[in-house]
């Protein structure tokens, strides 16, 4: 799909990662989960986080109280209104609903929920939406089918899928099964890969789970050959700084190779990954990327027009 490249697109976005504090704050009250610190430390990863097995620890408390389809609407709703406020046209949600049955909801309840919440907020903003569904490195082979097989009975709502997690612990290639259904439904596919891991874990993501995307893949630069493939067939890079100099990922933000990767021809987008877990927008990103890297409305151009060509929604419109 090619989207309008006039505005703002923000094709890496965890829901789970981007629930407003105040939203998180009210919803724990409403379900009795005391809590011994204030929200806002307890959901936002501190800038020297240092790895991303730190990092997703400051989503548990989202997920907790993201267990019932109307908080899962109403953070769907909330994200695309945030979206709206921060200049996005296009913005794409993932989650893994398998993460939200605590109390019972299933994943196809979890996904019309969540797709319920976007429209809602498509029609009080106009931003275009989409979803994707994440499988789990850390979750079994069955488990991630069975997250396939929603996403295509939800295919009319459903954008995409993809494979999140640590790919330093968890290989990609036992989930191959869950992407080959994904591909035969005509389901595009991203991977998160070449985050925590090095440039061989992209490698698997492209030969291996035919990822048309992916998330991160800031190690890519370790790879002359691998560069050469991205770029020649345009194959899109997810590229969230302030999360990838929180994770470790990269060294800080005045390593992080976007730019570099920019100037040498690839597909390079810029998302938020997860507004609250960061405190960032995509105008925080590309402030960042002003400041340290003198990036001007050129560079910002660019990487929406990347951005426009690699969506994979919406579903429906």
């Amino acid at each position: 799909m090619t989207a309008d490249p006039s505005g703002r697109h923000d094709l890496h976005c965890h829901l789970d990662g981007s629930v407003r504090p105040a939203t998180i704050a009210e919803l724990a009250r409403e379900q009795g989960i005391e809590l011994d610190r204030p929200v806002a430390d307890l959901v936002t990863a501190p800038p020297d986080c240092g790895s991303l097995t730190r990092y997703l620890t400051y989503i548990d408390l989202p997920l907790r109280v993201l267990q019932t389809p109307g908080a899962l609407r109403r953070a769907a709703r909330e994200l695309v209104e945030d979206w709206s406020a921060d200049g996005v046209v296009h913005g794409e949600a993932r989650f893994a609903p398998q993460l939200h049955g605590q109390y019972g909801m299933t994943p196809d309840e979890a996904v019309s929920a969540v797709a319920a919440g976007l429209a809602e907020g498509r029609a009080a903003t106009g931003v275009r939406t989409a979803l994707l569904l994440c499988c789990l490195r850390h979750q079994t082979p069955e488990e991630s089918l069975a997250v396939a097989e929603t996403a295509v009975r939800h295919r009319d709502v459903v954008s995409g899928l993809d494979l999140a997690g640590d790919e330093r612990l968890y290989p990609g290639a036992p989930h191959r099964p869950a992407f080959e259904l994904a591909h035969r439904a005509g389901l595009p596919c991203t991977v998160h890969a070449g985050e925590a891991a090095g440039a061989a874990s992209v490698w698997e993501a492209i030969e291996v789970l035919g990822a048309r995307r992916i998330g991160h893949g800031v190690r890519c630069v370790e790879d002359d050959a691998l560069l050469e493939r991205l770029r020649r067939d345009r194959i899109t890079l997810e590229m969230c700084p302030i999360s990838n100099a929180q994770t470790g990922a990269v060294a800080g933000l005045a390593a992080h190779p976007a730019d570099r990767l920019l100037a040498a021809g690839l597909a390079v987008t810029i998302g938020t990954d997860a507004r609250t877990t960061s405190a960032t927008s995509l105008e925080r990103e590309f402030a960042a990327l002003r400041r340290m890297a003198g990036w001007t409305a050129e560079q910002e151009r660019l990487v929406q027009e990347h951005a426009a060509a690699g969506a994979f929604g919406p579903a429906t419109t």
